[in-house]
């Protein structure tokens, strides 16, 4: 059986990960963790979310800090603002044990900018960033990535989907030079293998785990027909039947986020809701609801549940099937983290039984037909 210790690790990182309960690694810590402990080297990793990749690409990235030296060395880049903290959040704690410090510093949108570069003057080895607020702070030059050995793109093709392409390739193009660029992503769209051949190694070690499981195993795919005058009525049921369980709706649009949100909140539901227009601070104050467990259910777009990584969802219903396929994806992964299960629900129309065969035979999984 695979352990922590005989990946390589250091021994400072193995207790810090038992005290977070962390004991057997996952399928692509297993994979990627020797590889790039080993020698510099591009590396391309293809996993879905929830399957610890933090680890997989932090644990290696602390190994070659070095705390001596007052300057950033590496750079993780993540397409939300949640995702750039969990990181950070995560890091640190890997750090508990650790013989010199690493001072790991988060920069993202919705903060106000000043701040930031004045956390910056401090030692900082690692930055996790936002593309957008990254190019920001290089603008005004209030950041030195010069000297950075280890570049990792996580969650790549989300980053792409949020529209970060040009701002990626700024990123890369200043970073070039002794660098190495470890990318890890769920899906391999068009955008990624470019980023792909124009700045990585022809030689790049690229690892795919469970490459046959587009999706998560352990999410069950449902589908339940309903009309557009019965959709509501459908949900309600649907939603109190899973009396027990919390878990994200999916919309496709913001208007549609909002006037469900606030019909669940009429029939008595304890829900919040996540689009683009709104602020930080309320996005905040709803994510910190979900988490603490005070909200039941999240009704969300695509793009706004970027980044979120919530423990213990029991479901994820599709209130309309994703435009994107790697959308479904994407919104699955939400459910059965960590080795748990989940239910991935879509409501369709008669008319979307097609889209259902689609997503099935391009993903490789089995929906079942439930009734309410």
């Amino acid at each position: 059986m695979s352990t922590f210790e005989n990946l390589g690790l250091n021994k400072s990182y193995i207790k810090a990960l038992k005290e977070l309960n962390i004991h057997t690694p996952t399928d692509i810590q297993k994979e990627a963790i020797p590889i790039l402990l080993d020698k510099p080297t591009d590396f391309i990793g293809l996993a879905q979310t929830g399957t610890g990749k933090t680890a997989a690409y932090g644990l290696p990235m602390l190994h070659k800090i070095d705390g001596s030296k007052d300057e950033i060395q590496g750079l993780i880049l993540a397409p939300t603002r949640e995702l750039v903290q969990q990181i950070k959040k995560q890091l640190f704690k890997f750090t508990k044990y650790g013989v010199s410090k690493i001072f790991v510093e988060g920069v993202y949108g919705g903060e106000k900018i000043d701040r930031q570069i004045k956390n910056l003057k401090r030692t900082t080895h690692i930055v996790v960033a936002t593309p957008g607020r990254l190019i920001d702070l290089i603008e005004k030059k209030a950041i030195n990535i010069k000297n950075i050995h280890t570049l990792i793109l996580d969650e790549a093709d989300e980053m792409l989907s949020m529209g970060f392409k040009q701002e990626l390739n700024t990123i890369l193009k200043t970073t070039t030079g002794t660098r190495h660029t470890w990318l890890f992503s769920a899906t391999m769209p068009e955008g990624i293998k470019s980023i792909v051949n124009t700045y990585m190694a022809d030689n790049a070690v690229r690892v795919e785990v469970n490459k046959n499981a587009l999706v998560n195993a352990n999410i069950s795919h449902e589908y339940i027909v309903t009309g557009i005058v019965e959709k509501p009525n459908t949900l309600f049921k649907l939603l109190k039947k899973q009396a027990d369980g919390r878990g994200i709706i999916f919309c496709r649009t913001k208007a549609g986020t909002q006037s469900l949100c606030k019909s669940l909140m009429y029939e008595g539901f304890s829900v919040g809701a996540l689009e683009g227009d709104m602020k930080q601070k309320e996005r905040d104050k709803v994510m910190r609801a979900f988490k603490k467990e005070s909200l039941q259910i999240l009704v969300s777009t695509d793009v706004s549940a970027r980044g979120i990584d919530v423990n213990d969802l029991a479901f994820v219903i599709h209130h309309q099937l994703p435009e994107h396929l790697e959308y479904y994806t994407h919104r699955s992964g939400r459910t059965a983290r960590a080795g748990k299960t989940g239910s991935s629900i879509a409501l369709v129309l008669p008319n979307e039984l097609q889209r259902v065969k689609e997503i099935e035979k391009t993903l490789g999984i089995r929906f079942k037909e439930t009734m309410i």
